[in-house]
């Protein structure tokens, strides 16, 4: 499928566990065969099993690593995680937008750690024109009241106790359904970051949208059962 080894960006936070942020979509990438780079927007004090702080980048230095980083290439797809607060998101994608008005951005809007850490309130007021994808789970979704638009919703179901492991693909009045191949797995820190960076890679492949994210699901299974700790595995 076309683009072998195209440049992809993950603007998230540092987990020293590898499980989430830039490292585990760094893993992702590679396996996916695109190049990944990364901007760091804070360091965490975690692991797997629990959540003790997050140390915020600062501003400049945030905006200094992206800005560096667009002299050398302009990106056609970015994953974007962990974000202090929706001012630093819009001036990324101020950013991103300025350096390539064509870029996708797919935002995993993270609220929460896994482990129940509140990173900030609910009240971000988002550039939402500027983002191609989001991919909440289903509490962040009501949380963030994401415009019902042409926007592209993937809906994670991990938190779903009717339909486990269904997403949800939304654009507009359309929606599309993933089931998973395998149900299983274990839960696994970061999988989100997982599933945003999959779809990432897959659409710089080429893929469809829709390809993309039934190509993301699976790998993401592949994480779920690759073993029976918190720490997936990432292997083709």
């Amino acid at each position: 499928m076309g683009k072998s080894r195209a440049h992809v960006l993950s603007i998230a936070g540092f987990d020293p566990s590898a499980g989430a942020g830039v490292l585990a979509d760094i893993k992702t990438f590679e396996q996916l065969k695109v190049y990944g780079e990364a901007v760091v927007t804070a360091n965490t004090i975690q692991h797997e099993e629990g959540f003790d702080s997050v140390n915020w980048i600062d501003e400049k230095q945030v905006l200094d690593q992206l800005d560096f980083l667009l002299k050398k290439r302009s990106y056609e797809f970015v994953k974007i995680g962990l974000v202090k607060n929706a001012e630093q998101l819009n001036t990324l994608l101020d950013r991103l937008h300025q350096a390539n008005p064509k870029v996708k951005v797919i935002w995993d809007p993270i609220l929460s750690s896994s482990t129940g850490f509140e990173f900030h309130g609910n009240d971000l007021d988002v550039q939402w024109n500027k983002i191609f994808l989001v991919t909440p789970n289903l509490l962040e979704n009501e949380k963030l009241r994401i415009p019902n638009s042409e926007l592209r919703i993937y809906l994670k179901g991990g938190h779903s106790a009717d339909e486990l492991g269904l997403d949800k693909l939304i654009i507009g009045e359309k929606g599309f359904k993933f089931k998973p191949k395998r149900t299983d797995g274990t839960e696994k820190h970061g999988s989100g970051c997982v599933l945003s960076s999959a779809i990432t890679a897959n659409l710089a492949l080429g893929y469809s949208l829709n390809k993309a994210c039934l190509r993301a699901k699976d790998y993401v299974t592949s994480v779920l059962i690759s073993n029976k700790s918190k720490l997936g595995y990432h292997k083709r």
